[in-house]
């Protein structure tokens, strides 16, 4: 597949405006105080579907053909793009099949059968979902839409930076979770041709390091079925195209532990009011508890999203 663009970025947001939220920017006094910097939170738990995917997700579907459209598509996903393609397939009138773990959360489950999507579950230590994804395509005749490894779905992804560039202006710095890599290559793009001098900082679980050793030592390297919080970048590796991306366009990669990334959603959710997944605290928790110097700078957070599974708050409230 050939590498997308920010012309592809610039194609997407025209194809999902009107369908996709424009998602606010939020700003905290409070933050602002505690950090000397500027901050500028884009708020992508407020998209459709609670979390950045339904972008991509939309872009890729609505340029299936008739005949791709009639057929029908599968995924895989532990939940986020699960419940994008499935709102989207909704939105499109297109079948969905989507591949998830057993132990995807509740809320995410729910709401992709809610949305129409045809939930095949696997077991996420013993099957490989790609395999399963790969299978269930040929054998039913579906599209495969991969959740991250994709142009389509990498240029839709890189709409969400390109808004935030449009209201913010230029920015020193943009923390962006780091799953697959979808959003952060999209983000990537968006940062290097709307604000050049932007450093884009890609943030992963402690315990899911992948993309930054790969980052690091310019080889693709797996982690397999990292324990962590942040179920939304519990992923194998980078993709083929995401590597490719992140390597010529992102700045730096870093981690956060999981009682420091619980640490910044709870601030998230005190002190501005925003009900945020912990996958979609990751870059939050980089700038606020990271050690950069962001002094003086101007600093853009993407938060992606914002389906928080309510039965764990109490646990993840014991812990703290």
């Amino acid at each position: 597949m050939t590498l997308p663009t920010f012309a592809d970025v610039e194609s997407a947001a025209k194809q999902i405006q009107g369908i996709a939220h424009r998602t606010p920017v939020a700003t905290s006094r409070t933050i602002d105080a505690e950090t000397g910097a500027s901050l500028f939170f884009k708020c992508e738990n407020l998209q459709r579907a609670g979390a950045f995917k339904f972008r991509g997700a939309y872009n890729a579907l609505s340029r299936l053909t008739p005949e791709e459209r009639r057929r029908g598509v599968v995924t895989f996903s532990s939940g986020n793009h699960a419940q994008a393609i499935a709102l989207a397939g909704q939105i499109l009138n297109i079948p969905r099949v989507i591949v998830m773990p057993s132990d995807a959360p509740d809320v995410k489950r729910a709401a992709t059968a809610a949305y129409g999507g045809e939930i095949v579950l696997y077991d996420r230590d013993r099957e490989d979902r790609e395999a399963i994804g790969r299978r269930l395509a040929a054998e039913r005749s579906l599209t495969l839409i991969p959740p991250y490894d994709h142009p389509h779905i990498i240029a839709g992804q890189g709409t969400a930076a390109r808004e935030l560039f449009e209201e913010a202006g230029d920015l020193d710095y943009l923390f962006c979770p780091c799953g697959g890599g979808g959003l952060l290559s999209g983000t990537a793009l968006a940062a290097t041709a709307l604000s050049p001098k932007c450093k884009v900082i890609g943030v992963e679980p402690a315990a899911g390091d992948d993309a930054t050793r790969s980052f690091r030592t310019r080889t693709l390297q797996t982690v397999n079925n990292p324990k962590t919080i942040a179920d939304g970048a519990r992923t194998p590796s980078l993709g083929q195209l995401t590597f490719a991306i992140v390597l010529a366009h992102v700045s730096d990669m870093t981690t956060v532990d999981d009682p420091t990334l619980l640490r910044a959603m709870f601030h998230l959710w005190e002190r501005v009011k925003l009900v945020v997944e912990p996958t979609g605290a990751l870059g939050a928790a980089a700038a606020l508890f990271g050690g950069l110097p962001l002094a003086g700078k101007r600093v853009g957070v993407i938060l992606s999203g914002g389906n928080v599974e309510l039965a764990q708050v109490g646990k993840w409230l014991a812990s703290r």
